[in-house]
């Protein structure tokens, strides 16, 4: 799939700046990304997001990524070779998709030690019941917990300017044609950190919203992280498709992200709009 013409631009200029063109500098070893996908539902289809994933990492220039449509049964040996791991899955809560035990395990005991964890969008709302899942996301899509108005325009606005994923990025910036997702089922206070807010017009909603809309609106989380024993997840709300992961704040954000969650720091540096 190709890359919008922003995004390939951005990209663009990140390599320069990564000194991906001319005399080159020394590079350090491609941080190693397993993307974990196969089922979706609905308007998430994983065939059409899933390569874009892997085209925005690898394009940053920073990662090597590998995908697996069959996460089932897979063990401490399947993670050992990867940095971090991206979930684009979602399992429909039903029990013959759920991966099982081991690799329920392996991927919970890979962050402990140090890995790290990327969850990507709908898989908010993925496993519901397995805790450990929900702790290490910080938050999920549940039953009477995450809904979103039909999709627009919206401002993400930067909460925390000082942690690495956001650092040296815009205070705001524009995220087109997207879902913000709203009233998740979140963990208690401490338990994660926000990085990143879109404000929720609840004038948007149809009369009879189901779940509670108080006051005119609400900043809701976009973006933000958790410390999961020695290791670190990042959580992206945004991209609901092919089309709105176009967006570069999207991009960036998810390749900076992905990076921060592999090895605790960023460099990938900000392209020039959205400085």
């Amino acid at each position: 799939m190709k890359s919008s013409p922003t995004v390939a631009l951005a990209w663009a200029v990140v390599g320069l700046a990564l000194g991906q063109t001319g005399p080159q500098a020394p590079q350090p070893a491609k941080l190693q990304v397993l993307i974990v996908t196969g089922q979706s539902t609905g308007g998430h289809d994983w065939r059409a997001t899933t390569p874009v994933l892997r085209k925005i990492l690898e394009d940053s220039g920073r990662f090597e990524v590998r995908v697996t449509e069959e996460f089932r049964g897979a063990g401490a040996d399947t993670l050992a070779p990867y940095d971090v791991v991206v979930v684009n899955y979602y399992d429909n809560r039903r029990a013959n998709l759920r991966w099982g035990d081991s690799a329920d395990n392996a991927l919970l005991n890979f962050v402990r030690g140090g890995k790290g964890l990327v969850v990507y969008h709908f898989s908010l709302a993925a496993f519901d019941g397995w805790t450990e899942y929900e702790k290490i996301c910080g938050a999920n899509w549940r039953t009477n917990n995450g809904h979103h108005s039909a999709r627009h325009d919206f401002t993400v606005t930067v909460g925390d300017p000082d942690h690495p994923i956001t650092r040296g990025l815009k205070t705001t910036f524009a995220e087109a044609n997207d879902e913000l997702y709203a009233n998740l089922r979140w963990q208690p206070a401490g338990a994660f950190h926000v990085l990143a807010t879109a404000w929720d017009d609840h004038a948007r909603y149809p009369q009879g919203e189901r779940q509670p809309l108080a006051g005119p609106g609400a900043a809701e989380p976009i973006l933000w992280t958790v410390n999961y024993g020695q290791g670190r997840a990042f959580v992206t709300a945004l991209g609901h498709d092919a089309e709105a992961m176009k967006n570069v704040g999207f991009a960036v954000t998810l390749a900076r992200g992905t990076e921060w969650a592999a090895s605790g720091k960023v460099t990938i540096p900000a392209p020039p709009e959205l400085k």
